[in-house]
């Protein structure tokens, strides 16, 4: 199978501040003809992370870079390695061009799925442009500022049984083990997330970091990398029709203000 897209495979905001968001996952553009050979369901595009744009309405008073994906991650998954390794060795994972949904159901039509040729088409057309933008603006902030913040946001459906057991933490931090940022801003934005009144936190737990946060995050030269996996609940329906609850997303919004002010703030003291 061919692949080609005519929709650019990202949008950038830039912004002034030593901060930088990424959204690999919000996006839900599927080209026509990949539409054609994905299930019904699947066509609906259930596993975005939907909002997120609007639940960080605030990104751009505090001065922050933000980029957003446009594409599915059914068509490729941004926060996957290019080589498609499993980021969680011996855990069930969806893959760079996922074949089945969060809740294990095929996404393509019978003889649909994509062949080697067309992963590397859609690698090339939408992963490959993404990175290097993201690389590309956080170049720019650090040559501004010294020492820059990646932060990488996502949401999840809080009951997954493919992933994890129960309800998941509501705010997912994850460093890649400690790797990705310096353990004091971890710590710090722990210490937000758990003072948050009617949420759950938890520092590299079930959600460490993606590919993102991995690749990036290089403290000793001045980039540190945090994911934050949030549950939908604590924003939005979690199912269909996954619209955003304003009364309910406005009541974590000072929280996750509070977490990229300290971000921002680390980031300052580090080039000052």
């Amino acid at each position: 199978m061919s692949f080609h897209t005519s929709k650019p495979a990202l949008r950038l905001r830039q912004g002034t501040a030593p901060l930088l968001i990424s959204m690999p996952h919000v996006g839900t553009h599927v080209p026509p003809a990949l539409a054609a050979r994905l299930t019904p369901e699947a066509q609906q595009v259930h596993d975005t992370d939907w909002h997120l744009e609007r639940l960080y309405d605030f990104a751009d008073a505090i001065g922050a870079s933000v980029l957003v994906a446009t594409h599915s991650r059914y068509v490729v998954d941004l926060n996957r390695p290019p080589d498609n390794q499993n980021l969680y060795p011996g855990q069930d994972t969806t893959g760079l061009c996922p074949v089945d949904s969060f809740d294990k159901t095929p996404l393509y039509a019978s003889g649909e799925l994509p062949d080697e040729a067309e992963i590397a088409a859609r690698r090339e057309a939408i992963w490959q442009p993404y990175h290097q933008q993201l690389q590309a603006e956080l170049t720019r902030l650090q040559a501004a500022h010294g020492t820059v913040v990646l932060w990488d946001a996502h949401s999840i459906r809080s009951v997954l049984p493919r992933f994890f057991e129960g309800k998941l933490t509501d705010l997912n931090l994850g460093t890649a083990n400690g790797t990705s940022c310096d353990p004091a801003l971890a710590q710090t934005l722990l210490a937000i997330g758990q003072a948050a009144s009617g949420y759950s936190a938890v520092l590299n737990g079930r959600f460490k970091g993606g590919h993102i946060t991995r690749q990036y995050g290089r403290p000793a030269q001045g980039v540190h990398a945090v994911q934050l996996e949030m549950t939908q609940c604590s924003y939005m329906q979690e199912a269909m029709p996954f619209d955003y609850l304003p009364e309910v997303a406005a009541r974590v919004q000072p929280h996750l203000r509070l977490m990229l002010q300290a971000a921002l703030d680390f980031a300052r003291v580090q080039q000052g």
